[in-house]
């Protein structure tokens, strides 16, 4: 695996997107890193889904992933 691998991943919650991350990785949440990018943008009238929450998981490097 590269030094920084990283995938950028969407959904209506940041849990959702997390969620999302971890399966194209396959990985468990504890080997990543978690950045919250942008949060989910209420659309009109408070009406969810108008934006995405965007995240970035990062892979921790460790001795198993070099």
């Amino acid at each position: 695996m590269k030094k920084d691998q990283y995938i950028e991943a969407e959904g209506k919650t940041v849990e959702e997107a997390i969620n999302n991350a971890l399966q194209i990785l396959k990985l468990p949440r504890k080997c990543v890193k978690i950045k919250t990018l942008s949060e989910e943008k209420r659309g009109l009238f408070g009406m969810p889904g108008a934006k995405p929450v965007k995240v970035r998981v990062t892979v921790i490097p460790n001795k198993e992933n070099t």
